[in-house]
C-alpha cells in the first residue's frame, strides 16, 4: 500500500507535461497537502521523452518506483506503452489519443503499432483515451492540451477540482485562463463515466 497518491505524467517535448505536474502541485500547495515532484527530460525540445512524477502526500521522496503508481496521465499513445510498467495493478492510466513517431522511427521507416495494437499492449485496466486535440481545439488553443488532460484526470485525483482550476488560473499565461479553464472542463465531461 502507498502512503501516497502517486502520479506518473509523461509525454514529449513541447507537450507542457511540467505544466501539467506544475498545476498538480499548485493544487496540492492550495489544500496544504504536502507533495514532492521531479522531472526527467532528455532532448525535450527535440520531441524527447518527459516524465513528470508528482506525489502527493508522500514523505519519502519524489520518484515513483516501477509497478506503483496509482495514476498515469500520457499525453502520447506511444509514452503510455513506454511508462506501462510504472502502473500498480489496479492503477488508473488517461492516454491522449495521439501519436508522435519518434524521430528515429520516421528516419528509420521503423513501424509504429496501430491505436489498437497500443491498447491491447497497455491491457487492462483498460485505460479512459481522450480527444485531447480536438477537445483543446474546441476550447480554443491547441495548446491547451495538457490542461484537458488535467481535467480528465481529475475524476481520479485526490484533489478537488475546484483547486486544480485554481491552479491552472495561477499558473497559464494570464490572456489564456480563459480558454484554459475551458478545456479543463470540457476535459472533465468527456472523460465522465471513463472506464465504469
Amino acid at each position: 500500500m502507498n502512503e501516497s497518491f502517486d502520479v506518473l505524467i509523461v509525454g514529449v517535448g513541447g507537450q507542457g507535461t511540467i505544466l501539467a505536474s506544475n498545476v498538480l502541485g499548485e493544487a496540492c500547495l492550495i489544500e496544504e497537502r504536502h507533495v514532492m515532484s521531479a522531472e526527467t527530460h532528455g532532448m525535450a525540445q527535440r520531441g524527447g521523452s518527459v516524465e513528470s512524477h508528482v506525489r502527493i502526500d508522500g514523505i519519502f521522496g519524489p520518484l515513483i518506483s516501477p509497478g506503483t503508481a496509482d495514476l498515469i496521465i500520457a499525453f502520447d499513445m506511444l509514452e503510455a506503452l513506454r511508462y506501462r510498467h510504472f502502473l500498480k495493478e489496479d492503477g488508473r492510466m488517461i492516454v491522449n489519443s495521439a501519436v508522435v513517431i519518434p524521430t528515429s522511427a520516421f528516419q528509420k521507416d521503423l513501424p509504429v503499432p496501430s491505436h489498437d495494437e497500443i491498447l491491447t499492449r497497455l491491457g487492462t485496466p483498460v485505460p479512459c483515451v481522450i480527444d485531447a486535440a480536438g477537445i483543446a481545439l474546441e476550447a480554443g488553443s491547441i495548446l491547451a492540451q495538457n490542461i484537458v488532460m488535467l481535467g480528465a484526470a481529475s475524476h481520479y485525483l485526490p484533489l478537488l477540482p475546484d483547486s486544480l482550476t485554481r491552479a491552472v488560473r495561477a499558473l497559464v499565461p494570464p490572456k489564456t485562463v480563459e480558454i484554459n479553464v475551458r478545456a479543463f472542463d470540457m476535459g472533465r465531461d468527456a472523460a465522465r463515466g471513463c472506464g465504469t
